[in-house]
């Protein structure tokens, strides 16, 4: 949407056609156990490009965010000393509070924990700039004109100004990007617990252990985005994350754009001319157009949707082989009270308190159990102590519940797409494995399971059928550094265009990537644009 939001606003007519009964491919919100509203799939805003909240105007169509501070919390298991609760880490935009939280763990920490800040804030400004340009166009380096080769060189401004802003620094800058997160993180602190806190940015999303070359390049991913001017800041949007795509969708509407639900594309139509015409739709209707942007993933564009005849069978076999594995289990969970943690007891009237708002991190004490979790996983078994990040965003936005009841998101991991000893995930399995994430938060907040009043379990082949995530990945791909800029989704192919002219891709599996972004559709707009004015 965000695609013809842009699009429609330049005049050019736009019709957009999602399969499901409603908009937003996975920001979508919908109340799965009657009275509770879940943001089903994604659950957090911070990565929504600036320029689009403007260029939009999404605060006049009606988007409101709820900022968390704080934003971490990490409780431990560990036995109390007479009335002492367990420790916990609690991280916001507070430097001060941040280095007396970490002091718990070690002071060498609380005061390293600032330079490090500073280090990796340096690192996102540097990479920022490349979010928002399409990257270099090789094939017009190696065939295309002296025009479109000089055009070709000045996407090369963006690289050239991050390697000006990182400097000297550089060799350092490079080994976060391609070490293992635990070798970075090594260098900077000596404490587990604030150590496998920061390096669950570093693997969210990702079939990849803290120990993997190029984690850190997902760690930098979720620490770069900001929300209302504030860096880094994370936040729960007014009404679940389907409010989102519905301020895009009235933003496109307005000016004229069409969007169609319930409309499945089956196939691209290609001219006998070896240009796209336009889509057909499962109902069998014809649909013309100049151009077609597919919010797809690579593997469902080009693999399932466009005839093969007009891709390059060198294509098509890079786009197959796409690392696509998924660790994710989102379970969804409607809750008549707030969990009470050990760590940090509630509120005598059970009101929500700024340990609520954060991220929770559970099973996240330690870097070696986020190893093992993965390892689990690599022998084709969920986690046997999985790594749990839980949201309460009705701790913000009562809307989403009824009085005194709650929306709870687990986002875990790790489980992989296909089990051991060729098991599927039929109800059992699921159940199973969710049972054994309750009866762990229910370790670090007692009464948990009790309070529990419906819940929705989505695998990785889950999300891959309601949602059109391959694998179940939640990026259309992982974001590896064999993935990304030169070669996302292909190093012949990088960007947004693809071997058949008028096709292009917009979604998460193009440059720069996912998380509710919107850059790769802006880009995507823009590269289309400039394609129109040519024909």
């Amino acid at each position: 949407m965000r695609r013809a939001a842009y699009l429609q606003r330049t005049g050019v007519s736009t019709a957009v056609f999602e399969r499901r009964h409603v908009i937003g491919g996975a920001a979508v919100t919908e109340e799965i156990i009657p009275g509770f509203k879940f943001s089903r799939a994604s659950y957090l805003l911070s990565l929504l490009r600036p320029q689009i909240y403007t260029d939009l105007e999404l605060k006049k169509h009606g988007l409101r965010v709820h900022l968390r501070n704080p934003h971490s919390f990490t409780p431990m298991l560990e036995e109390g000393t007479g009335s002492k609760a367990p420790r916990s880490l609690l991280l916001g935009t507070d430097m001060a509070e941040n280095q007396r939280q970490i002091a718990q763990f070690s002071q060498k920490d609380a005061q390293a924990f600032p330079k490090y800040e500073a280090f990796m804030n340096r690192l996102a400004s540097a990479v920022d700039p490349l979010l928002d340009a399409a990257p270099v166009d090789m094939e017009a380096f190696r065939r295309g004109s002296l025009l479109q080769r000089l055009r070709a060189l000045s996407t090369l401004a963006p690289l050239l100004q991050a390697g000006r802003i990182l400097g000297a620094q550089l060799p350092q800058y490079y080994q976060v990007l391609t070490a293992p997160i635990t070798k970075v993180l090594d260098q900077w602190f000596e404490s587990e617990p604030l150590k496998a806190t920061l390096a669950t940015d570093a693997v969210i999303g990702a079939m990849t252990s803290p120990h993997t070359p190029g984690s850190g390049y997902v760690l930098l991913h979720h620490v770069m985005g900001g929300l209302e001017g504030m860096p880094g800041a994370w936040g729960y949007v007014q009404g679940g994350m389907g409010a989102l795509s519905d301020a895009i969708a009235s933003s496109a509407t307005a000016h004229g754009a069409s969007i169609f639900t319930g409309k499945t594309v089956a196939q691209v139509q290609v001219s006998s001319g070896g240009r796209v015409r336009g889509v057909v739709l499962q109902d069998g209707s014809e649909v013309r157009s100049k151009v077609v942007l597919s919010n797809a993933a690579p593997q469902t564009t080009f693999l399932k949707l466009t005839p093969k005849e007009w891709l390059p069978e060198e294509f098509t076999q890079r786009i197959s082989q796409l690392d696509i594995r998924s660790p994710v289990t989102k379970i969804n969970v409607a809750v008549n009270r707030l969990p009470d943690f050990l760590a940090a007891p509630n509120a005598p009237r059970g009101q929500p308190l700024p340990h609520h708002q954060c991220s929770i991190h559970l099973n996240c004490e330690d870097t070696h159990l986020l190893h093992q979790a993965f390892e689990d996983a690599m022998d084709g078994r969920p986690s046997h102590r999985p790594m749990i990040e839980l949201c309460i965003p009705s701790s913000l936005d009562p809307t989403l519940a009824p009085p005194g009841c709650h929306v709870v998101s687990l986002f875990t991991q790790y489980t992989p797409y296909t089990l051991a000893g060729g098991q599927v995930w039929d109800e059992q399995e699921r159940n199973a494995y969710a049972d054994k994430v309750f009866d762990c938060i229910e370790a670090y907040a007692p009464g948990f399971k009790g309070s529990v009043v419906g819940r929705d379990i989505l695998t990785p082949p889950d999300l891959e059928r309601i949602f059109g995530l391959p694998g179940g990945n939640i990026f259309h791909g992982a974001m590896a550094l064999d993935q990304l800029y030169f070669a996302r989704p292909t190093p012949l192919h990088p960007g947004h265009r693809c071997p058949l002219p008028g096709l292009y891709l917009c979604g998460s599996g193009a440059h720069p990537g996912g998380g509710v972004m919107g850059a790769a559709g802006r880009n995507a707009a823009h590269v289309v644009l400039e394609d129109l004015k040519s024909l």
